[in-house]
C-alpha cells in the first residue's frame, strides 16, 4: 500500500469516527501532495510524498517554536497535535548510533577529507535519513566531523 493509499485510508476513517483533529491534519497532507501534483504535474512516489510531509512536520516545528516564545500555548498544542498524526506515515525515526554509523560510510564512501567535501556526502545522506532524521542535525553533525 503506498503512502498515499494510506493516507486516504485514514481520512475515511477519520470521517467515520468524527475525528476532526485528525481529519483536518490528514486533509492539510492531502492537500499539500495535491499541489506538488499539480504544479510539477508528476505522480508523487513515497519518497516525494514523504519530502513533502517531512517539510510540513519541520513547519510546524517552526510553529510550535514561535507560538511558545509569544506565549500562545493554545496554538501550540494545535500544532503539535498535527505533528503527531503526520509523524504517523513517517518511517521509524533513527538513533544517534544509526546517524553516526551512516555518516561515516558516506564519508568513506565520498573520500571526504574536509569542508569543501560536505555536499558530496550530504549528497549521499539525503536519501538514506530523509523523514528519518532533522537534516539540520545532520548537517551539523557532517561539519562537526569534517572540521
Amino acid at each position: 500500500m503506498t503512502l498515499i493509499e494510506r493516507l486516504k485510508d485514514e481520512q475515511k476513517a477519520a470521517m467515520k469516527a468524527k475525528d476532526k483533529p485528525r481529519l483536518g491534519a490528514i486533509r492539510l497532507a492531502l492537500s499539500a501532495i495535491k499541489q506538488r501534483e499539480v504544479d510539477e504535474k508528476i505522480t508523487l512516489n513515497d519518497d516525494d510524498v514523504l519530502a513533502v510531509l517531512t517539510k510540513m512536520v519541520k513547519q510546524r516545528r517552526d510553529s510550535v517554536a514561535q507560538y511558545e516564545a509569544a506565549g500562545r500555548q493554545d496554538l501550540a498544542d494545535v500544532e503539535h497535535a498535527e505533528i503527531s498524526v503526520l509523524a504517523e506515515f513517517m518511517p521509524q525515526p533513527l538513533t544517534e548510533e544509526e546517524i553516526s554509523a551512516l555518516m561515516d560510510e558516506a564519508i568513506a564512501a565520498t573520500g571526504a577529507a574536509s569542508m569543501q567535501d560536505m555536499g558530496k556526502v550530504m549528497g549521499v545522506l539525503k536519501p538514506q535519513i530523509q523523514g528519518r532524521a532533522d537534516m539540520g542535525i545532520v548537517s551539523k553533525l557532517v561539519k562537526t566531523k569534517l572540521g
